[in-house]
């Protein structure tokens, strides 16, 4: 009678350690899977801004630092391999291309010509998809480390060497207040 109730806790305890084990593993993907979209964001950016650029060059000749800012941020993108470095990397670029929309509002026949208007409406597109993916990043990263520290999860975490993620987060120049003036 003994071995029966002994049994059947062992196969609960080993059942509890498949379903929790397999339960990190989809989680974990799912982190990859969520890094993985926003790469493709990032890229889709990346192959927009050339095409940018030459737009705004023809009319904004003078402007060779902004134009050389832009390259060494997309040299960065492409040099980084680690999330850290992706995330530092898109920051500069992002401040970059703030810029660049900065220097065009000067220019009021580039503010009407019309790839001009296509390729800054293709970008504010993918800026959101970037915003939205980055949401969801965080979000499952965030059940990801949860599940990791939480009772008894925590401890088959350990056994099997799972280990916490990184949040993707904003650049402290987007952390700061906006000022308004009039």
């Amino acid at each position: 009678m003994w071995e029966w109730i002994i049994g059947g806790i062992l196969v609960v305890i080993v059942l509890y350690v498949i379903l929790a084990y397999n339960g990190l593993i989809r989680l974990r993907n799912e982190v990859d899977n969520s890094w993985a979209q926003i790469d493709v964001q990032l890229k889709r950016r990346f192959d927009l801004i050339p095409n940018l650029i030459e737009t705004v060059k023809g009319y904004a000749k003078h402007e060779k630092e902004l134009f050389t800012d832009i390259t060494k941020a997309r040299s960065q993108m492409t040099q980084a391999h680690t999330i850290g470095e992706k995330a530092k990397a898109n920051n500069m670029l992002s401040d970059t291309l703030k810029s660049l929309f900065a220097v065009a509002e000067n220019y009021p026949k580039l503010q009407a010509n019309e790839n001009f208007l296509q390729l800054q409406e293709e970008l504010s597109g993918t800026e959101n998809k970037i915003g939205y993916s980055r949401q969801h990043y965080n979000d499952v990263v965030m059940m990801f480390n949860n599940k990791l520290q939480v009772f008894p999860t925590n401890t088959i975490a350990g056994m099997f060497n799972f280990g916490k993620k990184d949040l993707f987060e904003a650049a402290e120049t987007e952390r700061k207040n906006v000022q308004v003036k009039f």
